[in-house]
């Protein structure tokens, strides 16, 4: 049985949960959010509590069922409060910078490195630190994930992009003898 899939959502004042077959669409103070879900689970409102049951009793279904209700609760929770992640951008020269609608950064490359940022997600630069946000959670997670891998955190010295709570294991450089 999903633990997660059996729990019921409450949904806050000031928040709009519409169910029409498989898509659900979530209005709040912050945007709204809209996604087709799978037809393998039935999801239902009634009275400002979201459930969910199985339409058919199957592996693939059972597996589908934790992941519909996890979807949900964070559309509601994103147009309530925005989700956000941090990236620290460390290194001598390394810096990074928004211009309109681009993330700009020197990355110790020859030429800068331009990221078109999405609709739909802030991007503030403060100092050595990135900030995503936005109301979609996967999206705030995928293009935090797309500024990392333009430089990834070396082991010897720490240099490149990191989240801000990920901790990079530190290797012994050369002895000298």
């Amino acid at each position: 049985m999903s633990r997660i899939g059996k729990q019921e959502l409450q949904v806050p004042a000031g928040t709009d949960v519409q169910i029409s077959g498989s898509t659900v669409k979530v209005k709040g103070p912050l945007g709204e959010l809209e996604r087709t879900l799978s037809d393998k689970v039935v999801v239902s409102l009634n009275d400002g509590v979201v459930t969910s049951t199985l339409s058919e009793e199957t592996s693939q279904a059972r597996a589908m069922w934790g992941t519909t209700m996890s979807h949900i609760k964070n559309m509601i929770d994103g147009v309530t409060t925005k989700f956000q992640k941090q990236l620290i951008v460390e290194g001598v020269g390394f810096r990074a910078e928004v211009k309109g609608s681009q993330l700009v950064m020197q990355l110790g490359f020859s030429h800068p490195v331009e990221m078109e940022i999405p609709a739909g997600l802030d991007v503030t630069v403060e100092k050595q630190t990135i900030t995503v946000a936005g109301i979609d959670k996967e999206l705030v997670g995928l293009f935090a994930s797309k500024v990392r891998l333009k430089k990834k955190p070396e082991p010897y010295k720490g240099k490149g992009i990191r989240y801000s709570d990920e901790i990079i294991r530190r290797k012994e450089g050369k002895k000298n003898v």
